[in-house]
């Protein structure tokens, strides 16, 4: 792995999903470099036990953590509300949180899969970004997945109400987090703040748990899966670089710049997905 960051202090990074797998991993990784972190969870029991040894383990007492539905609109409204209450600038947004589940409705009446790993990105980056913009300079580093590579944007059934597979949803929901970092970065092109995003690999975590076909492959390739910490490594070295200062609107995998698929360059669909998104979360 290439050499990150050595000093954060004085960062503030937010990530999401932050009591396990990757995203526990990230926190962890940030602490240890000196920066203040905050971390994301649906649950205070586990978020109150992961503060604690993410400070026991790095040393690091400035980590502490929010709790939100990232499926829920409001509770992200919320979030971001609490956040800003309690800080005063964002130097890093790391969209962690995701997973793929049966055919489910959010409480916003939306497809689960897509609402969390998409629409939630999408939002909550909207509503912090005149805090990471005023804390410039600042970064978005955004989990995909390889997966992007089989998915395809169905404006005529984004939903899933015609035909619901949950690989097909969660394919389209990474190549999603692609277009829309891609689109991000083009629109903050000056500001300052830089747009990522990368493959962490295939980690072993309990992502995907509800889903039988999930449970068959992680079986079956256990012994070629990653550690979250591995997994980890891309997004603190985007989250914390010299290297990649400055760096905006590219795919990263293994703490390399790599291509992504040919539909996620599409700037037309890019474009159209982005007025979709903000149609469905109130921002239009």
């Amino acid at each position: 792995m290439r050499a990150q960051g050595s000093n954060m202090r004085g960062k503030i990074c937010l990530v999401t999903g932050g009591t396990s797998g990757n995203g526990k991993a990230t926190a962890l990784g940030l602490a240890r470099l000196g920066a203040a972190v905050v971390i994301v969870t649906r649950d205070p029991g586990r978020g109150a036990n992961t503060v604690a040894e993410i400070k026991r383990q790095s040393g690091n007492q400035a980590v502490e953590f929010l709790t939100a539905d990232l499926t829920s609109q409001q509770s992200i409204r919320a979030l971001a509300d609490e956040f800003k209450r309690t800080h005063r600038q964002l130097h890093v947004l790391v969209n962690n949180a995701g997973g793929v589940f049966p055919r489910t409705r959010t409480v916003d009446g939306l497809e689960k899969t897509f609402a969390l790993n998409h629409l939630a990105y999408f939002l909550l980056t909207e509503l912090l970004l005149d805090f990471l913009k005023g804390s410039a300079p600042a970064r978005i580093v955004s989990v995909s997945s390889g997966a992007e590579r089989g998915g395809k944007i169905d404006f005529a059934d984004l939903q899933g109400d015609k035909r619901y597979r949950a690989m097909r949803a969660y394919c389209q929901s990474k190549l999603a987090n692609v277009l829309w970092t891609y689109e991000l970065a083009r629109r903050l092109q000056g500001s300052g703040v830089t747009a990522n995003c990368f493959h962490p690999g295939v980690v072993a975590t309990s992502f995907g748990g509800g889903i039988s076909l999930f449970r068959w492959f992680y079986r079956v390739a256990r012994r070629f899966v990653r550690t979250p910490e591995k997994g980890a490594e891309t997004a603190i070295y985007l989250a914390s670089s010299p290297e990649v200062e400055g760096v905006t609107g590219k795919y990263f995998y293994d703490c390399k710049p790599i291509q992504s698929s040919a539909r996620s360059y599409d700037q037309a669909t890019a474009r159209r997905l982005w007025q979709v998104s903000a149609q469905l979360t109130g921002l239009s």
